[in-house]
């Protein structure tokens, strides 16, 4: 059985770091892009940012460029999200997902995603 469990989630004030990870298992991911998404209260979920396989080509969201970091460690099958300089807004409950084809992801396509976790919350106070 598939599954992708994220964990790091947590309260943290403006400026803060938070670092959430996820751990997929269940089949290969050989090939796939990993990415994460979010969603805030009231609203649709959004993309937050993706990577290959090969971990050459990342897309990120304009709204977390030069404050997010995303990683994947193929070995372990699992991707990491470094967040900095954590602002009210991006609080959410984030999502990480898996693209067999590689292709939705980097495009920020939700709707292409194979495989989802279940989330984590995170919630950034002012």
């Amino acid at each position: 059985q598939v599954a992708l469990v994220e964990s790091g989630g947590g309260l943290v004030q403006a400026g803060g770091s938070l670092r959430l990870s996820c751990a997929a298992s269940g089949r290969t991911f050989s090939g796939s892009a990993m990415g994460w998404f979010r969603q805030a209260p009231g609203k649709e979920r959004e993309f937050v940012t993706c990577i290959n396989w090969s971990t050459r080509n990342i897309t990120y969201a304009d709204s977390v460029k030069g404050r997010f970091t995303i990683s994947r460690d193929n070995t372990k099958n699992t991707v990491s999200l470094q967040m900095n300089s954590l602002k009210p807004e991006d609080t959410a409950v984030y999502y990480c997902a898996a693209d067999l084809g590689g292709s939705s992801c980097i495009m920020g396509h939700s709707n292409g995603m194979d495989y989802w976790g279940k989330g984590t919350l995170v919630t950034v106070s002012s």
